[in-house]
């Protein structure tokens, strides 16, 4: 056999589709995308030819390269991972998981047709709001709701419907960057309204507002402070006291909360978050805030405040835009009648079991996975369960931490880099962090010791 194989011992494409090594793909997987999946791979043997030294070329191997390229052509982009980074709701990974009643729910409405925009009672086209709206109201006291894409979208709409070419006056303290670069100062100049900034970065008082009051105001805006913290010589403006100004004005108060609680999670020994219902009974004309963060549902903006603003909101052109699906009402709708019964919460709700967690829970869990992984790497590499520092994420409660377990892998042949790509490689992946070049993995998010070991990957 020659050492470096000639061009002309390649195949035909004709001749490698009557083998019968391809006879069960070209049936599986149809002959056109046989034909293209073999030229590409013909015309990469033509380049490693003219590379390598005794390369051999059969119907066997090219039939296995072929079809290892259609099994990851036909693998999904958007995968299952395993989150053992410590952060809860992680943006990267799609934030909060879905409670098994919303899932059920965005499987019955995604396999049939709904009555999505049809009132059943009068028999003619109804609301998709409707679905939502009472629950809404009853969870947060709003005298009316609406629903949106993100919170983004929804402070955008709500300024473009109540304050379009007019000023909107927020403290500087306040003019905050949310996920992906979007600051608050852009989206004020998207919605077509200008920005006043009033007070310091660190103290911003009632009379600040009103000294920049004027005939073009449109809106006094507060931002809650959701995805970071200002400490030391500090003061804001409370709600109540900007309701009263903006009454005595005739100036709508909007308040985007961000995160959005609809609950006190200060009972569960979480800090404090500023409560949906509480800043509506403040007398706040529009609150908005997320989906799936604290809330922990599907990704949304929740509009609720005023009947009056909500029905202009909805009248606006831009609602149409941002309105949000069938699957996301579905979801939504499951997800808030959840909340009507807060003693059964905190084992439905997955964001909140998570952030509730005990840690002797976890340390058995971590132990558990710990001996899986010494199996696993053997001698190779030391691994330890210690205590560590969770995070809720996404913006939510920052610079706070939850006590957790973390397990520690530091491996003496491969760098903390290494380990990190060999459980990506994993299926499914397992995402850990990397802190002082040793592999962590957090198993505050983990529901089964199993879940932490590679299984499908070479070590």
């Amino acid at each position: 056999m020659n050492k470096k194989p000639p061009l002309q011992k390649i195949p035909s494409v004709d001749k490698l589709l009557k083998s019968k090594c391809l006879e069960k793909l070209i049936e599986k997987h149809s002959r056109e995308r046989v034909v293209q999946a073999l030229r590409a791979i013909l015309e990469g043997l033509r380049r490693k030819i003219r590379k390598e030294i005794g390369l051999e070329i059969s119907d066997e191997m090219i039939a296995l390269e072929l079809e290892s390229i259609i099994e990851e052509e036909n693998s999904h982009s958007l995968k299952k991972v395993i989150n053992a980074t410590g952060t809860i709701i992680h943006t990267n990974f799609g934030r909060a998981i879905l409670p098994k009643e919303s899932i059920s729910a965005i499987q019955d409405a995604a396999a049939q047709a709904t009555n999505l925009e049809y009132d059943l009672k009068k028999g003619k086209r109804g609301s998709r709001d409707s679905h939502l709206e009472a629950l809404i109201c009853r969870l947060t006291g709003a005298e009316a709701a609406t629903v949106v894409n993100n919170n983004a979208a929804a402070v955008l709409i709500v300024l473009n419907t109540v304050a379009k070419r007019k000023e909107v006056i927020v403290s500087r303290g306040e003019l905050v960057e949310i996920g992906g670069a979007f600051r608050v100062p852009d989206i004020i100049k998207t919605s077509g309204c200008k920005l006043v900034e009033v007070g310091t970065t660190n103290r911003t008082r009632a009379e600040d507002y009103e000294r920049a009051l004027s005939e073009k105001t449109g809106v006094l805006l507060k931002v809650h402070a959701s995805n970071y913290k200002i400490i030391g010589f500090t003061e804001n403006t409370d709600l109540k006291e900007l309701v009263a100004l903006g009454r005595k004005n005739a100036i709508p108060v909007i308040e985007d909360l961000g995160s959005g609680a609809l609950i006190d999670l200060s009972v569960y020994g979480l800090p404090k978050e500023p409560v949906v219902k509480e800043q509506i009974g403040k007398g706040v004309d529009v609150v908005t805030f997320s989906g799936d963060k604290l809330l922990g549902g599907p990704q949304a903006g929740i509009i609720a405040g005023k009947r009056a603003l909500i029905n202009k909101i909805n009248k606006n052109p831009l609602k149409r835009a941002l309105r949000v699906d069938k699957i996301t009402i579905a979801a939504l709708e499951a997800l808030f009648r959840l909340y009507l019964n807060e003693e059964t919460l905190q084992d439905k709700l997955p964001a909140l079991r998570f952030m509730t967690r005990s840690l002797s829970d976890m340390e058995g869990l971590a132990k558990a996975a710990a001996k899986g992984l010494s199996k696993f790497f053997g001698n190779d590499a030391v691994i330890e369960v210690s205590n560590g520092g969770s995070e809720i994420g996404s913006g939510s409660l920052p610079g706070e931490e939850l006590a957790t377990k973390i397990i520690t892998i530091d491996h003496k042949k491969m760098s903390a880099l290494k380990l990190a790509e060999l459980f990506r490689k994993n299926k499914p992946p397992i995402i850990g962090r990397i802190k002082n070049d040793k592999f962590l993995l957090d198993v505050r998010c983990i529901e089964k010791s199993e879940e932490l070991v590679p299984g499908c990957v070479e070590k």
